[in-house]
């Protein structure tokens, strides 16, 4: 626990400190602890425990506001900001457990057994220690994902149970990760030294095991009693989700109507951009022509070279034109994503100190050969200037906010608003010829879609009368699917994975779009105020160093810069 005076910040530090010896995945992704060997509880009694650390944060956060009323640690700009965002951030945690989500929460992406997965490519390979660590957590996996199993059965003892489609969709990529005879987890030995040969595969075979048990789980007992689930959550269930997932209390009719405009607004761009790159062309058929006559890369290594250079092109022309980007920031990785992942690309983020640097991550879903038109403002999003520049900025300023400001307190709103914001500002910086502009527009267009395809299918509301496709038509996802493919330059397998995705995480798809919105108002109010004294690079750098923001905060936070 910190020492002297309480404020929300410290406060704030505490919380995550105690979060992260409850949630080994927080210790990992920070880079708190040496050699991080744990693995999550996540049965009802694991979540019971976090819930509780919340509440109890909650409640002495309540008590420091009564004491302090008026006082520096209530007035001081930080730290108001940093107790707004523990109110609104554990409030909806607390929420969350008492609708039971815990017991439900079944998903294509950043999931219990994705994120469990996950932590062993944040884990270091320098040395002997290292992979003795990777070992000890290996063992510890089926521990973990048997955990996770209880907590299900839990939901299935109280009514409440995901999707079939999502249970099915995780049963696949756990028969990915398995393999034909060979896991990724002893892949992920491989490399391990010698003299650990054995040890390493016997924690491959046990991980291995504990996969295997928990895929017969949910195809074998799992599955049928989440029978006649629906994929729907209903606008309840939505409208919270979207309030914990982007940070936003939103109107769903209204959000829907202006969905439907950004998308009209972007087809007649697309429609006009691939008229001038092949004359008659509607936009699919000019992202499939860029398909076989654009620029293209081939390889998977060749690619990863390829958008390693991409980045460091970025930083060199970014850093003192529009951006001032510290040192330790300008170390970026490009990997490819393990086999069994989602399709669409991520970003995880550096530890503290930046130990471990920022990496994105590129899905190849089996593909050697990749045109560029839909990679370039993808990489602009994940890397600089999008996610790679906010959440390393966050990691640097970290000493001057608290660690619950820069990480774990972080809502989709803000990180992918502003990673939409990124592609937009390299768009109106000129950086982007026809052939990438298409793939960036391809990119907003999903995004707006992915505004009208969530709250639609969630709710179960109709397409409009103009729609180009099914106007009139209730939404479902096999309408969803043939929406997306009609509007995307996108592969099958990538449209399929989208729409499970915005299926089992509600309100996480809209959180793009309505951030953008509110990092382009924010700007614009901003620039009104300050007129022609209005400077960017001051706006970008004191805006990248609030650290996490309630997407409700977002917009008078930036205009007030």
């Amino acid at each position: 626990m910190t020492s002297g005076p309480t404020t929300p910040r410290t406060l704030a530090d505490d919380y995550v400190s105690a979060l992260a010896d409850l949630d080994p995945l927080v210790s990992s992704g920070l880079g708190l602890r040496e050699h991080e060997d744990r693995l999550p509880d996540h049965s009802p009694d694991g979540a019971r425990a976090r819930r509780d650390l919340a509440a109890r944060t909650l409640a002495a956060l309540d008590a420091l506001e009564r004491d302090a009323a008026g006082g520096p640690a209530l007035t001081d700009p930080v730290e108001a900001r940093c107790a707004r965002l523990l109110r609104d951030r554990l409030g909806v945690e607390v929420e969350a457990y008492e609708r039971g989500e815990h017991l439900r929460t079944v998903r294509n992406i950043f999931g219990p057994p994705q994120a469990v997965r996950g932590a062993f490519s944040l884990m270091p390979t320098a040395t002997d220690d290292d992979w003795a660590a990777i070992g000890r957590r290996l063992h510890a996996l089926p521990a973990s994902y048997a955990s996770w199993s209880r907590a299900l059965d839990a939901g299935v003892a109280q009514g409440l149970t995901a999707a079939p489609l999502q249970v099915e969709t995780v049963v696949g990529q756990l028969d990915a990760w398995l393999g034909s005879g060979r896991s990724w987890f002893h892949d992920l030995v491989a490399d391990g030294p010698e003299a650990q040969r054995a040890e390493l595969d016997a924690a491959a075979d046990a991980a291995a095991a504990g996969v295997a048990d928990l895929r017969a789980h949910l195809a074998g007992s799992y599955l049928p009693a989440a029978a006649g689930t629906p994929d729907a959550v209903g606008e309840d269930r939505y409208v919270f989700s979207a309030r914990r997932v982007a940070g936003a209390t939103i109107d769903p009719a209204a959000t829907y109507a202006w969905g439907w405009e950004e998308y009209r607004r972007i087809q007649a761009e697309m429609v006009d951009l691939a008229d001038r790159i092949l004359p008659g062309a509607t936009p699919l058929a000019a992202m499939r022509h860029l398909d076989e006559h654009g620029t293209v890369v081939e390889g998977v290594e060749e690619v990863r070279v390829w958008l390693q250079q991409m980045m460091d092109r970025a930083i060199t022309d970014l850093d003192g034109t529009h951006f001032d980007i510290a040192e330790p920031i300008r170390n970026v990785e490009a990997m490819i994503a393990p086999p069994g992942s989602a399709a669409a690309p991520y970003y995880t983020r550096p530890s503290l100190g930046f130990v471990r640097p920022g990496r994105t991550w590129l899905p190849t879903l089996g593909r050697t050969r990749f045109p560029v038109y839909d990679l370039i403002s993808t990489w602009y999003h994940e890397g600089v200037p999008g996610h790679h520049l906010q959440l390393a900025q966050w990691v640097h300023v970290a000493p001057s906010l608290s660690t619950f400001q820069t990480s774990v307190g972080s809502s989709s709103g803000t990180t992918e608003g502003w990673a939409l914001y990124a592609e937009r500002l390299v768009d109106e910086l000129g950086y982007l010829d026809d052939e990438a502009r298409i793939g960036y527009l391809d990119a907003q267009l999903l995004r707006a879609v992915r505004v009208v395809v969530d709250i639609g299918m969630h709710l179960g509301l109709r397409v409009p009368d103009d729609s180009p496709i099914a106007p009139g038509e209730v939404w479902t996802r096999e309408l969803a699917e043939r929406f997306l493919g009609a509007h995307t330059g996108s592969p099958a397998d990538f449209v399929t994975s989208e729409v499970v995705r915005y299926l089992g995480w509600p309100g996480q798809a809209i959180s793009y779009k309505l951030g953008e919105r509110a990092w382009l108002e924010g700007r614009e109010r901003a620039r009104a105020r300050h007129g022609e004294a209005f400077d960017l690079k001051a706006w970008h750098m004191a805006a990248l160093s609030l650290g996490a923001l309630g997407l409700d905060d977002l917009t008078d936070e930036l205009a007030a810069l």
